[in-house]
């Protein structure tokens, strides 16, 4: 089954008039959550990716993710390759690793989401890794939207991608939606309003 069936199936890939977080608009939105409630599903997803991330041969001490939406996906996915799971939340507006997490140095760390969309939160975890010693050797989520290439397809990134471009972005598939500005979206030009479905709502 395809990423986007199971999305589809568990009520995941939703539709309708939505505001993102970068204050863009998509008729589009994934809520990864309600496909992570099912701790078999997670299960599933995460040792599939944990066997695309081995097959590389990239080497991971560690997988650390930023809360909030991160953190299943995240810890499931230390748990198919065999690694500890920790994760890094905002403390007045900055990722930072709290509640005794440690990254020892030169210690490899993979970071996971459960979507990337430009990467911004996974970078910002990324920089508190490494601002304490570890080294930062991919990135990972369920699901890419797109802006980043993944290993495995010849994408040409966007320039919206914030991620680092020498490090490997590991992803089961990708979601490529369109996106719109307020002023240029189709949707509000009908007189729809836009709604804010995710976790920061």
């Amino acid at each position: 089954m395809s990423l986007e069936e199971i999305y589809k199936r568990e009520e995941a890939l939703l539709e309708g008039h939505f505001l993102l977080s970068s204050g863009n608009h998509s008729k589009f939105y994934l809520q990864s959550a309600k496909v992570l409630q099912n701790p078999k599903v997670a299960e599933e997803l995460a040792k599939e990716l944990a066997s695309r991330i081995l097959e590389s041969g990239l080497k991971v001490d560690v997988v650390c993710s930023p809360a909030l939406g991160g953190v299943i996906a995240g810890y499931e996915l230390a748990r198919a390759l065999g690694v500890r799971s920790i994760f890094t939340e905002r403390k007045d507006g900055t990722m930072t690793l709290r509640r005794g997490f440690e990254v020892s140095k030169d210690e490899k760390v993979l970071i996971c989401e459960d979507i990337i969309t430009t990467g911004g939160s996974a970078l910002e975890a990324a920089d508190e890794v490494e601002s304490r010693g570890g080294e930062i050797v991919g990135f990972s989520a369920l699901a890419n939207r797109g802006f980043c290439k993944r290993v495995g397809t010849d994408t040409t990134p966007d320039l919206k991608c914030k991620l680092p471009k020498e490090k490997p972005l590991f992803a089961l598939d990708d979601f490529i939606f369109e996106i719109y500005t307020p002023e240029n979206c189709p949707m509000c030009k009908e007189g729809s309003e836009a709604i804010k479905p995710g976790s920061r709502n």
